[in-house]
């Protein structure tokens, strides 16, 4: 099993309070897609340099490490793709923890 980092922004237009649910729901369609939630990085919200669209001029944004096959990424992709919550994400390779000395 790979890890990976998901760098997720979120649709929070409105519903600030709905942060911890939807990050609940995202690790929960990781485990179930055969993924190992490590940690779950809560960040703040931040406008967007580049405003594509006028409902959407900031995001609440999460990076949440995980473990897993390469095959779930295209499966979560999809996934996320129709989630209304999820604004945007990014999946990249997170290198292996080494043990401290």
């Amino acid at each position: 099993m790979k890890r990976y980092e998901g760098l997720f922004i979120l649709n929070t237009a409105g519903k600030e309070e709905s942060v911890k649910d939807a990050l609940d729901k995202i690790s929960a369609d990781i485990a179930t897609a055969g993924g190992k939630v490590e940690t779950v990085q809560k960040m703040d919200k931040k406008g967007f340099a580049r405003i594509a669209n006028k409902k959407h001029t900031a995001g609440f944004y999460a990076n949440i490490i995980f473990a897993g096959t390469p095959e779930i990424i295209a499966q979560l992709h999809s996934k996320f793709s129709l989630n209304e919550e999820v604004f945007r994400v990014l999946f990249t390779e997170s290198p292996e923890l080494k043990p401290a000395k």
